[in-house]
């Protein structure tokens, strides 16, 4: 053998060898399976984070190309929460307002849960958002004539910071979610007012569908099928009374919102959604935020026992008549 085909072999012989040392490449996390097959994302799991749905401004980019951007970027954002803390009570962060810091997609810091538009910013009609800042105003105002015009979060209704109606988004405090699934359902229990959404899911033969248009309920009607390792939820025939997602977004009646929820890893699910309302926004907007295991428990979140809010707001409302 000349000392080319010498040197070729023993070329060939390591990089052999090396191949049989590294490691295999690893493929798709591939979640556990409940008894049905399904993926499983049951659990406690939790968003809460101070990223939130909206960028603070248009000319924040959704990631930075640096950790000391982003170290600064949560500096500030931290630095922000704690002053709103003190500003309260006086008592800064406790238990019930813990210290928060900014989530993380990918290994990377977000600004916002809106992915699209570009500049992270609800793309609403000038007249949708007209609507969306006069609601606003009306529930910083307590004023109101009859029960029915304060906000359904008010009347204990549903939880606040659309922490429960789809797409969901994450609130300050009990933002604690529990899954449970079924071979036909999916159960999603929010800790925020202990809202309970029922995805019930397609199954062989027996595709799941929305009721008439003409029947709305609190939270949407949510149906669901597994396309692979994820969950695809749409939901549509939302109740009038809960369209105003405030203080976060706003949406109509006839809106259609559709979740993807995947288990990424064995500490996340990546939760995706698209909301196509043409009767609120130019164009449908699309978001996604990580749900991490939650220790838990799920508390009660007991609005209506001893909440003198809502006849002290009608009370308020009266007296504010007469002074006029």
């Amino acid at each position: 053998m000349t000392p080319r085909r010498i040197a070729a072999a023993a070329a060939f012989a390591l990089a052999a060898t090396l191949a049989l040392a590294a490691p295999a490449q690893a493929g798709p996390y591939r979640a556990p399976r409940t008894a049905y097959g399904q993926p499983d994302l049951q659990g406690l799991w939790t968003a809460v984070s101070l990223t939130g749905l909206e960028r603070n401004s248009p000319n924040d980019p959704l990631t930075f190309a640096t950790p000391a951007q982003e170290r600064a970027y949560e500096a500030a954002a931290m630095a922000g929460q704690a002053k709103d803390e003190a500003g309260g009570v006086g008592q800064g962060v406790s238990e019930w307002h813990p210290a928060q810091r900014m989530a993380r997609l990918d290994g990377k810091l977000r600004t916002s849960w809106i992915v699209f538009p570009a500049n992270g910013q609800l793309p609403y009609r000038p007249e949708a958002l007209a609507r969306y800042r006069a609601l606003g105003k009306a529930a910083v105002s307590g004023l109101a004539a009859n029960p029915e015009d304060r906000p359904p979060t008010d009347r204990c209704l549903l939880g606040g910071f659309a922490s429960s109606t789809p797409p969901m988004i994450n609130p300050a405090v009990a933002g604690g979610k529990q899954i449970v699934q079924t071979a036909t359902e999916v159960a999603i229990l929010s800790e925020m007012n202990h809202d309970l959404r029922i995805v019930r899911l397609s199954t062989p033969g027996h595709p799941a569908r929305h009721p008439p248009a003409n029947v709305r309920v609190w939270l949407g009607d949510s149906i669901g099928h597994w396309e692979g390792e994820t969950l695809v939820v749409e939901t549509t025939n939302f109740h009038p009374q809960e369209t105003f997602r405030g203080p976060v977004y706003l949406i109509s009646a006839g809106a259609r919102v559709t979740e993807h929820f995947t288990r990424t890893a064995p500490g996340e699910i990546r939760y995706a959604f698209e909301v196509d309302d043409p009767a609120t926004y130019t164009a449908p907007w699309r978001g996604e935020m990580p749900l991490h295991p939650d220790k838990g428990p799920i508390f009660e979140f007991a609005c209506h026992e001893g909440n003198y809010s809502m006849p002290l707001m009608l009370q308020i409302a009266r007296a504010a008549e007469k002074g006029r």
